[in-house]
């Protein structure tokens, strides 16, 4: 039985860094139990709600689920609503049961704040959940699907007016993905890029306040380059169904208005009892502890803490602190060691403007347009180490350099993979019988291997070979085969091609020297290569396994390339061996049944099946 129940409210950015920095130090603690709670079965990527929003990324793509994160550690996980925190008694209560514990977390965030303004949550879209993004982009659809219909001049042109009010970071991200998308949008729904308007509006003097001037310059620079309308101190004062007004009189006629002007703490906190401070953020002390209050501990935007006069900032790098910070001094209360303060330390800023411009400092260096974003993908494939997630490293690859569409990245389309696999079909034929010639030809000899009619059933006139033609593979043969078999090739191997590379390699000779150091080795793998190419072939024929299959090429034909013994003749195979890798087994191949059914059940097997809700926890 547990001696020690750590509880962990919230699988944000804190509370999930948290529960891993927990975990991996408990892995072996059978006296150590954590629990993980929150309303979802996954965890959102929340600085990528703006590319849901604005349809660069589908909505599952930013969804991680809490299963595959905390795959095989001891993290128990339940979804399900807090509904009571008693602090005395040490007990969580949710909806469905209780949970005691003796170390709780709390992090559930921050939600949008619209400070009272009228209007906002009836008329005015919100983004700061995987709800809200989802929501703001059907509507963004249809409203411009409706507006390519309407007859009335000015109702389309508020139609087509999207403003942003706030220019923070998510504000202006979201803007600059509105920038792109209404390309799309313009094209499928008959109408002109032009006939769009977007707006920034904020009621302060400046915008991009957390950055520095030199780069929100560039940032606003860009913005008015590409037509957005910035509209600065002015204040929005009532949001109405079809239009804003602001504090100076004026109304501006609209149908679509996306509220980012500020967050505060999570509204479920309000009846915890706990000590408040600026925008509800609860208040804790240096070791991000809750303020009058023992074995409690609150992380992420959720915890108010001033730092050299300064709160902690409501970025991902401080929750991620913050979290880190309370795991250390839970494991510190436990262990009976020393407790660490928080320190912040942050190294940069950065805002993407769309998928092809952004600004950033990193630490002084200051980078904008294609630097910026390619860093910030950086931070985020960082962010998926940090929380030991090689899968989703993948995913994001996959999601953001793959399969976005109208060049919404920084390579453009060139990355982009949403062809067929058709046309690969016939060079993965060639490629296949290069290796089944290749092996069969050490095997069995290659005079012998000649000899052998392997089409006799087609007839000696049939078109599919030519036998008086056949491909010369005797460029390995001084590695592969004996003295003998080698001079049989007589005149026919003194026609073979100059190699790639006239000599090997010092440093690569070295490593082979290593990996064969004596004539028994190196005459098994004089065995082993024939077969290993034999076996090569026979898997990129049939389809299966294509993409390794494909890589065991390219790595084969690189090292015969550095032994020199790789002629130009054959130089055709390395880039066909690469072309095979993109899937082409899906195409009449294994590959297109035996990858998905694969992928389920290891996955299942690994991971654990997916669910809507975990209840892990036992009662």
């Amino acid at each position: 039985m547990a001696e020690k129940k750590i509880v962990i409210i919230g699988a944000g950015y804190a509370g999930v860094h948290a529960a891993k920095k927990l975990a991996k130090k408990y892995k072996r603690d059978d006296s150590v139990e954590i629990t993980l709670i929150d309303r979802h079965s996954y965890h959102t990527m929340m600085t990528e709600l703006h590319e849901v929003a604005a349809h660069r990324v589908e909505p599952n793509d930013i969804l991680f689920d809490l299963r595959k994160l905390f795959n095989r550690t001891k993290v128990k996980l339940v979804t399900d609503n807090v509904t009571h925190v008693d602090h005395e008694k040490k007990v969580v209560t949710t909806e469905i049961g209780t949970f005691s514990y003796d170390y709780l977390v709390l992090g559930m965030g921050a939600e949008a704040n619209d400070f009272g303004t009228p209007g906002v949550k009836e008329h005015g879209f919100t983004l700061w959940s995987w709800e809200d993004a989802v929501k703001l982009r059907t509507h963004i659809e249809e409203t411009v699907r409706k507006a390519a219909t309407e007859p009335d001049e000015a109702k389309r042109k508020a139609m087509l007016t999207f403003i942003v009010c706030g220019s923070g970071f998510t504000g202006i991200e979201m803007v600059g993905e509105l920038i792109e998308w209404k390309v799309r949008l313009a094209k499928d729904n008959k109408l002109d890029p032009e006939d769009f308007t977007l707006y920034v509006v904020e009621a302060a003097p400046t915008i991009l306040n957390t950055l520095d001037r030199t780069d929100a310059g560039k940032a606003e620079k860009y913005l008015e380059k590409q037509g957005v309308k910035i509209l600065k101190n002015s204040a929005i004062v009532e949001v109405k169904p079809d239009s804003i007004k602001l504090k100076s009189g004026e109304e501006i006629p609209t149908h679509t208005l996306i509220w980012t002007a500020g967050i505060k703490a999570n509204s479920d906190t309000k009846d915890y009892g706990m000590s408040s401070g600026r925008a509800g953020r609860l208040l804790v002390n240096e070791y991000m502890e809750a303020e009058g209050l023992k074995d409690t501990y609150v992380v992420g935007d959720l915890a108010y803490y001033e730092e050299d006069g300064k709160p902690i900032p409501q970025i991902v790098e401080a929750a991620e602190q913050t979290g880190a910070t309370a795991a250390k001094n839970i494991i510190a209360e436990i262990s009976g060691g020393q407790k660490t303060a928080f320190k912040g330390k942050y190294h940069g800023t950065m805002v993407s403007i769309g998928g092809r411009y952004g600004v950033a400092n990193l630490s002084g260096i200051r980078l904008s347009g294609w630097f910026a974003n390619f860093m910030k993908h950086i931070v985020n494939i960082y962010y998926f180490l940090t929380i030991s997630s090689g899968y989703y490293i993948w995913q994001y690859i996959k999601h953001e350099f793959f399969h976005t569409k109208d060049k919404r990245n920084i390579f453009r389309d060139v990355t982009t993979r949403y062809g067929n696999v058709i046309w690969t079909f016939p060079i993965r034929l060639y490629l296949a019988w290069f290796w089944i010639e290749e092996g069969g030809s050490k095997i069995w000899g290659a005079t012998k291997w000649a000899e052998k009619d392997l089409f006799s059933g087609l007839g000696s006139d049939s078109w599919i070979v030519d036998k008086s033609v056949k491909m010369p593979f005797e460029w390995l043969q001084t590695a592969t085969s004996g003295a003998s078999e080698w001079a049989e090739g007589g005149a026919e191997a003194t026609a073979i091609a100059p190699p790639i590379l006239d000599t090997m390699p010092g440093w690569f000779e070295a490593i082979m020297k290593v990996m064969m150091p004596t004539p028994e080795v190196a005459i098994f793998m004089q065995g082993f290569v024939g077969i290993f190419e034999f076996a090569l072939g026979l898997l990129i024929l049939f389809g299966l396994f294509t993409w390794l299959a494909g890589f065991a090429s390219v790595s084969m034909l690189l090292m015969f390339t550095l032994t020199a013994m790789l002629g130009w003749d054959k130089f055709w195979a390395l880039p066909a061996s690469f072309a095979v890798m993109n899937g082409a087994g899906r195409f009449l191949g294994l590959d297109y049944y035996v990858l998905p059914f694969l992928g389920k059940k290891l996955g299942n097997w690994w991971y654990g099946k997916e669910r809507a809700i975990y209840k892990d926890h036992k009662k």
